[in-house]
């Protein structure tokens, strides 16, 4: 079935008493997303956007899971400020880092559950995967963000600022944060991102 590479990774992380961790990023420009709200009828409410400056936020985002243990969320943010020569996207040494904090954090093995995105796939990041014991990385099958819980934290993130106007780079990334430190608290939300998956973090024995 398409969840069957993360059953098997429900599985090996039962057996090797390990977080389930699911990887996603996502990115926010100065222009907010559009959301719905009220206004008197006949006239639609406008939220005026500055033309001038630029600018990227970068989110990688991981969701943690393991029986008994309190959900977590880890993300790391990199800003983009349209200078020459700028990457814009995270690089293998960027995921590695946050992978090794979030290690750090949970203080048990993980299993990283991601999609089939280039730099998760290269040759540098399996060199640097190869040589944590305490890694273990499952790929999600093509075209199913379904089944990521991380995708559902972008979701709520970008209601939560949406039709929000910002001055600078640095305010959308202060409100990101914000967001995201508010999520993180809320378990039950964590919780419940995982469980619109239809996931659960119960192995198969069939």
């Amino acid at each position: 079935m398409a969840a069957g590479d993360v059953a098997g990774g429900k599985t090996v992380a039962a057996q090797r008493q390990a977080w389930l961790v699911f990887e996603d990023e996502a990115g926010q420009t100065l222009r907010p997303p559009k959301a719905r709200t009220w206004g008197r009828r006949g006239h639609t409410p406008v939220v005026p956007v500055s033309g001038k400056g630029s600018g990227r936020v970068s989110i990688a985002g991981l969701t943690c899971y393991r029986p008994g243990q309190r959900s977590r969320l880890i993300y790391r943010t990199i800003v983009h400020r349209g200078r020459k020569n700028e990457r814009r996207s995270f690089s293998e040494r960027d995921y590695i880092a946050l992978l090794d904090a979030a290690h750090h954090q949970l203080d048990g093995p993980i299993v990283c559950v991601w999609d089939n995105l280039n730099t998760h796939i290269s040759a540098a990041m399996r060199a640097m995967i190869d040589v944590r014991d305490w890694l273990t990385v499952i790929r999600l099958p093509a075209y199913a963000p379904d089944l990521n819980p991380t995708e559902a934290v972008w979701s709520h993130l970008k209601r939560s600022i949406g039709n929000l106007a910002v001055t600078g780079v640095d305010h959308l990334l202060a409100i990101i944060r914000n967001r995201l430190k508010r999520i993180q608290y809320r378990t039950d939300l964590l919780d419940g991102f995982l469980a619109h998956t239809g996931l659960t973090l119960e192995p198969d024995t069939t």
